[in-house]
């Protein structure tokens, strides 16, 4: 690897499998990494030459794909992409041990955790959860990151998401708790966050004085919120139940409405695709307070951070 301006530790862990693989100061390390990365790309531009990424996608994906192989490719690398079911023709594990010998690391977008896993345990090279159906944690570095861009400190700031507990949600709540940002949800009954999870954050919350909130009512949820969260109410492999969760979740739209019950600073995030008209109005999404782009954005400079500190 070439020599950088700042000193990078390695992340104690091999994988990124879901978030809390990175420690507390880990998480505190890689952002601070990827802001120096964005205001100084050109420091980083052959950190990773001659190394190699492997991308598996499962499903569909524009920010995740082209944000990785940009990430890579800018850091002096590149990369390999395949798309369709991981495993399909032959077993993970003879995936996994085919792809360490091509490339230095493993990306990859699926619809189960549990490939993700078993990837991790064949593989002798780094693999990276790039959205499972419980975590994801990618996405939530870029967030954490797009939140200190706008705010500075977050510490004792307020994230609150409406909508599915899902997996955007459950990253959401692991890497707020740790960074002492209090986090509210509020969801449908039969909809929210798995209990586990969120009991993992609340022990890890109480540690940097930041709260854990589930409620059902989103206009409690967002009530002194610094940026109001939300996402699709029907993600990839749900089509089914599409029509019956905008029946459900069309109280929890984030709507001028909504946004007016938090400040008038209060920030607009979205991890994207959206669908305008439903979880959120076109007008949220093209107000000034909205950063669903500086989001988009982020993802580039938080994946060259984590990396950087994944890959020998």
């Amino acid at each position: 690897m070439a020599t950088l301006s700042i000193p990078i530790r390695r992340m104690q862990a091999r994988d990124l499998t879901r978030d809390l693989d990175l420690t507390s100061p880990e998480l505190v390390q890689l952002l601070e990494l990827a802001a120096e990365v964005k205001r100084s790309p050109r420091d980083f531009a052959t950190a990773l030459s001659g190394r190699y990424l492997s991308l598996l996608f499962e499903k569909p994906s524009l920010r995740t794909r082209l944000t990785f192989e940009l990430a890579i490719k800018q850091l002096g690398g590149d990369c390999v992409v395949d798309v369709g079911p991981i495993g399909g023709r032959e077993p993970l594990k003879d995936v996994a041990r085919n792809l360490e010998r091509w490339t230095d690391c493993i990306v990859a977008r699926t619809f189960s955790q549990q490939t993700i896993d078993e990837l991790a345990e064949w593989s002798r090279v780094p693999v990276v959860n790039a959205l499972s159906d419980l975590y994801h944690p990618c996405q939530a570095l870029a967030d954490m990151a797009t939140l200190r861009d706008r705010l500075g400190e977050i510490a004792g700031r307020k994230l609150a998401f409406c909508g599915d507990g899902n997996n955007v949600a459950h990253s959401l709540m692991l890497c707020c708790a740790r960074l002492g940002v209090h986090f509210s949800i509020a969801t449908p009954k039969g909809y929210e966050p798995s209990a586990a999870i969120v009991a993992q954050a609340a022990e890890l919350a109480a540690a940097t004085g930041a709260s854990v909130t589930v409620a059902h009512d989103p206009f409690e949820a967002v009530a002194d919120a610094d940026a109001i969260y939300t996402d699709v109410w029907a993600s990839m492999g749900q089509e089914e139940e599409a029509a019956e969760r905008r029946r459900v979740f069309q109280p929890y739209q984030v709507n001028e409405t909504l946004m007016a019950a938090a400040r008038p600073e209060t920030l607009f995030m979205h991890c994207l695709p959206a669908k305008r008209g439903q979880e959120l109005t076109d007008g949220v999404a093209e107000a000034p307070t909205s950063v669903i782009f500086d989001q988009a954005e982020n993802r580039l400079h938080a994946q060259k951070a984590l990396l950087l500190m994944l890959i020998d």
